[in-house]
Order: structure tokens, then C-alpha cells, then sequence
């Protein structure tokens, strides 16, 4: 857990964090001589509902993937409309989701809330990536396992931070938008790699940095170090979607910047882009010149929704 040890607060939830995940490998349920297979073990944790339960299976997933063997045999893929989710939040439309803002404690708190439903489905949709597309190399498997590896660890801060304001996951209403992008692209791991890190992730490196500026002008110093440690995290789970997004295009012999043009204009057609956080995009694999067209794409009247 890489927590920056610079209040008093944040030392405390360090040693809480630190704690739950050594309890966590101690009551470890994936304990076992027998090697497992990689898309069971990553379709079970998809499936669980209870999030700490989902966190710990997670987190445990990747730690053991560190250390042991697994079996690449292929299983049935299905479709999943419905991960494993509580009960809450309700999911609503994202016009009914409650105002977010820094001026009020509750807007604040409705803004934590959201970024923590984030990341919980953040987990879900690499847990995916993992277990949906059977047929790629190892190393992707790594990078994925990686990613919701740290999901879980961002989703666990965020609510960590939500309950000392007496505030639960799932106390507020959040809307489905990165899930239902899962769904719609489920049947290539190509599409899945363009929209899914480089796209709606991605948005997540142009905002974060204003809230943490405007974070540090109200004196919270716990939930700029929470940011931070998301915002330097997301950059390389961009990357990683780039880096096998880019791969799988050399495969297909496919140009990688005109075939993500064209999945954007094909699958979201009505998108915004804009204005970037360059530095940030740049370094999780975008080209100037690929900024530059997107610019160009979202002001074109073909993509006006």
C-alpha cells in the first residue's frame, strides 16, 4: 500500500490497511498444492457480490499469481450483464446521480462516493479482462491482475475515507456507465483495450489533477494523498491498455491510431474529448498528434450527438 505518511490520519489508515491484508493473507481461502486455473479463479472473484470479500479474493488472486503456478486451460466464456455487485448503490441515470462539488461536506462526500463506485467497478472490469479473453500472452495476464490489484487497493482507501465521515458504499446512488461499456465490448479484447483504459479511464488523468489542486485549497490533505496515489496509478493502467491495445493491432496488421478513431466513432459516437491533461496522457502511451485528432474528432459535426 503506498500511502504518503505525511498526516497523522493518513499514517493511522496506512497501519489499518496494512493490517486488514496481513489478516487478509493469513485467512487466505486460495491456499492450496494443486495449481489453479487462472479464469476460474478470475471469474469467481468477478462474481462476488460483498466488496471487502471482493477486495480480499482480488487482492489474494494477484499475490498468489506472484508466487505460484497456474493453469491457462480454457473455460466457457459468457456473457455477464450483472457482475458481482451489492445491493447498493441503486444505479440510476447519470443526470440523477447527486451534485458533486468542494463548496459543501456533503458534495465532497457525494464526489468520493462516486469515485470509489469507480473503482469498484474498476475491479470488476479487469477481473474481466482477465478471465473474458482466453488467448493472450502471459504477460497480459500479469498487467491485468495488476490493475485490479490496485483497483482494490483504491476502492479500500476511498471507503476507508467515506466511513470516517459516516458515509458506507453505496449509501448514495451511482449510474452504470463503465459496466455498460464492459458489455458492449465483450466479444474483442482489441475493442475492449481502446475504450475501456484509453478512453473512459483515461478521462480520469484530465480531471484528477484539478480536484487535487482544488482539494489542496481546502486543507484536505488525506483525500489529496488518496488522489494522488490514484492519479499516479491510473497513468500506467492507461498504459497497459495501450501497450496491449497497440499489440493487437501489429497482430491484425491493423494501423492503431486510425482503428482507435474508428472504434470511437463506431461504439460512441457523440463523444467529447478534451481539454487533456497532455503530460499525463503522454506518458500512458498517447502521441501528440493522436490528442490532436481526437480535438479534431470531438469538434466534428458528424460526432455531434
Amino acid at each position: 500500500m503506498i500511502i504518503l505518511a505525511c498526516a497523522s490520519a493518513v499514517s493511522m489508515q496506512a497501519v489499518i490497511v496494512t493490517d486488514f491484508w496481513q489478516h487478509c493473507a493469513m485467512s487466505d481461502p486460495m491456499q492450496t498444492e494443486t495449481a489453479q486455473n487462472l479464469f476460474e479463479q478470475a471469474l469467481r472473484c468477478l462474481r462476488i457480490d460483498d466488496p471487502r470479500d471482493k477486495v480480499r479474493a482480488t487482492r489474494s488472486l494477484r499475490h498468489h499469481w506472484q508466487a505460484s503456478s497456474f493453469s491457462f486451460d480454457p473455460i466457457e466464456v459468457m456473457a455477464i450483464p450483472v457482475p458481482g455487485r451489492p445491493d447498493k448503490p441503486d444505479l440510476v441515470d447519470p443526470r440523477e446521480v447527486p451534485q458533486r462539488s468542494f463548496t459543501t461536506e456533503k458534495g465532497k462526500l457525494s464526489l468520493v462516493h462516486a469515485i470509489a463506485h469507480i473503482e469498484f467497478n474498476a475491479i470488476n472490469l479487469a477481473l474481466d479482462a482477465v478471465y473474458r479473453f482466453q488467448s493472450m500472452p502471459s504477460e497480459y495476464y500479469g498487467d491485468w491482475l495488476q490493475v485490479a490489484d490496485e483497483e482494490a487497493k483504491h476502492f479500500t482507501m476511498l471507503s476507508s475515507y467515506l466511513s470516517d465521515h459516516g458515509i458506507g458504499y453505496g449509501d448514495m446512488p451511482a449510474h452504470n456507465g463503465l459496466w455498460e461499456m464492459a458489455v458492449k465490448t465483450d466479444i474483442d479484447v482489441m475493442v475492449r483495450m481502446a475504450l475501456v483504459p484509453r478512453v473512459l479511464e483515461a478521462r480520469g488523468l484530465d480531471v484528477t489533477p484539478g480536484m487535487i489542486r482544488k482539494l489542496q485549497g481546502i486543507g484536505d490533505d488525506r483525500l489529496v494523498e488518496i488522489l494522488q496515489v490514484i492519479f499516479d496509478e491510473e497513468i500506467g493502467h492507461v498504459s497497459i491498455g495501450t501497450r496491449w491495445f497497440h499489440y493487437l493491432c501489429d497482430q491484425r496488421g491493423l494501423d492503431a491510431e486510425e482503428t482507435f478513431l474508428g472504434l470511437i466513432e463506431k461504439y460512441m459516437s457523440g463523444a467529447k474529448f478534451g481539454p487533456f491533461e497532455t503530460d499525463a496522457r503522454i506518458r500512458a502511451g498517447f502521441s501528440d498528434e493522436e490528442l490532436e485528432r481526437l480535438l479534431a474528432l470531438s469538434r466534428s459535426p458528424s460526432t455531434v450527438s
